[in-house]
């Protein structure tokens, strides 16, 4: 059964990986296309996420060592503080100097399959998490459903500014992400999951 748990785990990260790869080239060049800095930032977010899943599938391969585990939580905790940064730096440049995005069609509807696909994606994580006992890989799902709220704030923002002009709208969004992600990850780096962040 362990072994069952641990396959399961593997796949769900293999997806992760293969999943945010595809997402973050899409949303890079479509946000190149439309000049759009929240489109440039999920991308890069999902760079991130795929760093973390590798992590995940590192930790997963080979004996299930206590300080193998420590680390993967660390990793990912750092992954996640870095994304915290960036999209601080992302969302402040875009609202000081005024970055209006044109209108992205591709960028919405990524973000509306990706607003369906994460918390899906998580909630699998989190079962497998608790099946094999990995605090890792708890923290990676709460890096997924970070995502998953990533999508949430970016179609938001794509459709205010589409609809109603409000270029401002998508930065200030993710600004009030930031205190979320950076939690979770400072939590991660000291050893533990967090799970009340979200």
């Amino acid at each position: 059964m362990p072994e069952v748990a641990f396959t399961r785990a593997r796949r769900l990260e293999y997806l992760t990986v293969g999943w945010n790869a595809v997402e973050g080239i899409v949303s890079i060049a479509a946000g190149a296309a439309a000049s759009s800095t929240a489109l440039i930032g999920f991308g890069v977010d999902s760079f991130i996420e795929s760093t973390s899943g590798s992590v995940m599938l590192w930790r997963l391969h080979g004996v299930n060592h206590q300080a193998k585990e420590r680390l993967a939580l660390q990793l990912v905790g750092w992954s996640l503080l870095l994304l915290a940064m960036y999209v601080l730096y992302d969302a402040g440049k875009s609202l000081i100097g005024r970055e209006p995005p044109d209108a992205s069609v591709v960028g919405i509807v990524l973000a509306c399959v990706s607003l369906i696909a994460m918390p899906w994606l998580a909630a699998l994580k989190r079962a497998a998490a608790t099946a094999i006992n990995s605090h890792a890989m708890m923290a990676d799902s709460k890096q997924t459903s970070i995502c998953a709220y990533l999508s949430a704030i970016l179609l938001t923002g794509l459709l205010l500014n589409a609809l109603l002009g409000w270029w401002w709208a998508d930065p200030l969004a993710a600004l009030i992400m930031v205190p979320i992600i950076a939690r979770e990850g400072w939590e991660a780096t000291r050893g533990k999951a967090c799970d009340d962040c979200c």
